[in-house]
């Protein structure tokens, strides 16, 4: 049994969940998604909470049963709260700034590296070394983050680039001088 695919999603009260077969859509204060779910899985609507079933005891109805929940919960949270991953510049001369929608990154390049924001994801910049991804979309987020860290990530040797806030980064030691 599946511990995740076990419990229900509670729907709040300022989202709206429409279920049209394998179809589910979901609308909020923030925005609106929809995601068609495996033929693996039924979902059913009672109570203001939304419980999904496997079809059958086959692995894969099993595999589809928790990744399903998760997915409906990340929908319901995402058009009510919201998502966003933080993430941190370091080394000399980084540093990123908003012009108007865009993320303007000044990276060790000979040229700025501007990045254009997806319909549904917004930039802040609180200081020059810090960005914020900020969407309804949790899988957007994740993706324009990691789009943003791979410009420059992280160097195992002094450090610089852009990282996930709180990633660890595996130092090296480097050369040693002769002697």
């Amino acid at each position: 049994m599946s511990r995740i695919g076990k419990r229900a999603i509670p729907i709040p009260g300022s989202v709206n969940v429409n279920i049209d077969g394998h179809l589910v859509r979901v609308a909020g204060p923030k925005g609106e998604l929809q995601r068609t779910l495996r033929p693996e899985v039924t979902l059913l609507m009672e109570d203001n909470e939304i419980q999904v079933r496997p079809v059958d005891e086959s692995p894969k109805a099993r595999a589809q049963w928790g990744l399903s929940r998760t997915l409906i919960a990340n929908m319901i949270e995402g058009v009510s709260a919201g998502f966003q991953r933080y993430l941190e510049m370091s080394g000399v001369g980084y540093r990123a700034s908003k012009q108007g929608q865009n993320l303007v990154l000044a990276v060790g390049f000979s040229h700025p590296v501007t990045i254009q924001p997806p319909s549904g994801i917004d930039f802040e910049v609180p200081n020059p070394t810090n960005i914020i991804v900020k969407g309804y979309d949790k899988e957007a987020v994740g993706a324009v983050a990691a789009r943003i860290r791979s410009v420059r990530p992280p160097e195992p040797y002094k450090g610089k680039g852009i990282r996930y806030q709180g990633e660890h980064i595996l130092r090296k030691v480097g050369k040693t001088g002769k002697k």
